[in-house]
């Protein structure tokens, strides 16, 4: 092992895991991270992998689901970031949910006691010095303005930049539990669960509509010209989607499918709106897929509106906080390099991928890639076929570059989705004549995900 330390520039779930994976490799790891000395418009703490906008790493269903799937490699490779959520984890129907402080705090404890890393509290406030011969950058979303303009002087492309909304936190005893009743959706039932796991508020059409024509018309955060960009779809703003029609959000987050209120169970509400457990005691319970750029007076007398939240006390309102990122196509390696300084490495959401276990996932790879160039080796990629190799596939290589409607670069943060996996061939089953719909779905992603746990074996 090369004496020289691996520099990792940012604390959050990114560069947490890659500390973590290469100090567990043996290799000598600095880890740089600004928070303790200088804060952030959207972190509360300056623990490490501090999250900051839902506590739900999605589903855990690693048969079925593509991030499940990524869940379930993650454990087998030892990520720390997983670990800690499994110790922390809070009933979410079929997701995996965490205390997010008992959460942070677990990871924060593994990185201060590891005998491998060192932690520096301090900004690096410009491009990392060339005397640094391995270093990681996993400063995320929140990337320092310094840092961010040395980055974008050093590529020579311009970043997309967007606004990452987060939803409001209500006090539990709050809520009025005449009207709110606890299902998962399909009664499905998690890692942790009961399947009865979610609060659900139910409105008729009536209040739905006029809870839609609040949104519509209600003061915003207001953006100056250089900071008017696009969202990510994945995490629009509740007032955005309302705006793109008035059933779009009963076909989104507020859908009212798989559930049944108990107390009128023959009339089906028309949208119903989610809560989920946001801490262990349970006293914390976040609107599920109601991240908000709504000014702050406004925003708790709107959702007052809903059934069951009249009275509504919020520990945290809605909030904004900017999100940074390169394009990595044109400017990384597949191995995750820079090409014009291949010492240095990205790794999680400043490299365009989207969510907390994607993040983590690119910064086990770029942690245990590094710490295998210090000991003068070379870690092959994992295979495309597995949820890791998709993920990098497509941040490096992936994507077609293109022109989007906006003028802007096409190329935005992607979630880990079956779609980034090669095709896998499937044999219909035999006597059936016609088999298609659910039943070869089913089929078709479990070949997918048992192909992709045994590959990812092979290449460990």
């Amino acid at each position: 092992m090369s004496n020289e330390p691996i520099h990792i520039i940012g604390g959050g779930l990114a560069g947490s895991e890659a500390a973590w994976q290469a100090a567990e490799t043996g290799a000598k790891v600095i880890l740089h991270e600004m928070r303790g000395v200088k804060g952030t418009d959207a972190h509360e703490t300056d623990s490490f992998a501090e999250l900051v906008c839902s506590n739900s790493f999605r589903s855990d269903d690693h048969e079925q689901n593509a991030v499940g799937l990524l869940h379930e490699e993650l454990r087998r490779c030892n990520s720390l970031i997983m670990r800690s959520a499994d110790a922390h984890k809070l009933p979410a129907g079929g997701a995996l949910a965490v205390d997010r402080h008992g959460f942070s705090g677990a990871v924060t404890q593994a990185i201060e006691n590891h005998p491998n890393i060192t932690i520096v509290r301090e900004e690096i406030a410009g491009w990392p010095p060339e005397d640094w011969r391995h270093v990681i950058i996993a400063t995320g979303p929140l990337t320092s303005p310094a840092l961010a303009d040395a980055i974008l002087a050093r590529t020579g492309e311009d970043s997309l930049a967007f606004f990452d909304a987060i939803a409001p936190i209500i006090h539990y005893d709050s809520i009025d539990h005449d009207i709110a009743w606890k299902q998962s959706r399909y009664d499905k039932a998690g890692p942790g669960g009961t399947g009865a796991d979610y609060l659900n508020l139910p409105m008729d059409r009536d209040q739905y509509y006029a809870f839609v024509e609040a949104l519509k018309t209600a003061p915003l955060h207001e953006f100056k010209d250089w900071e008017k960009v696009p969202y990510f779809d994945g995490c629009l703003p509740i007032e955005v989607m309302a705006e793109r029609g008035p059933e779009t959000l009963r076909h989104g987050p507020m859908k009212p499918v798989g559930l049944t209120n108990p107390r009128n169970p023959t009339v089906k509400p028309y949208a119903i709106v989610q809560l989920r457990q946001d801490n262990a005691l349970g006293t914390l319970w976040n609107m599920v897929g109601f991240q908000t750029k709504m000014r702050y007076g406004i925003q708790a007398e709107i959702f007052r509106m809903i059934p069951g939240l009249a009275n509504a006390q919020f520990a945290r309102l809605g909030g904004l906080h900017r999100n940074t990122f390169i394009n990595s196509p044109k400017v990384l390696g597949p191995d995750m390099r820079l090409l014009n300084d291949p010492r240095i490495r990205f790794a999680g959401q400043v490299t365009g991928v989207e969510g907390y276990v994607e993040s983590a996932a690119v910064g086990l790879i770029t942690g245990r890639m590094t710490a295998a160039e210090a000991r003068g080796e070379t870690l092959p990629l994992p295979p495309p076929t597995t949820a890791l190799g998709a993920l990098i596939g497509h941040v490096t290589g992936g994507h077609i570059e293109a022109e989007s409607y906006s003028g802007a670069r096409s190329f935005q943060p992607m979630n880990i989705n079956f779609g980034l996996f090669p095709e896998v061939e499937i044999s219909k089953p035999e006597g059936v004549k016609r088999w298609r719909g659910p039943e070869k779905t089913v089929a078709k992603r479990r070949a997918i995900t048992s192909r992709a746990l045994e590959d990812l074996k092979a290449w460990q």
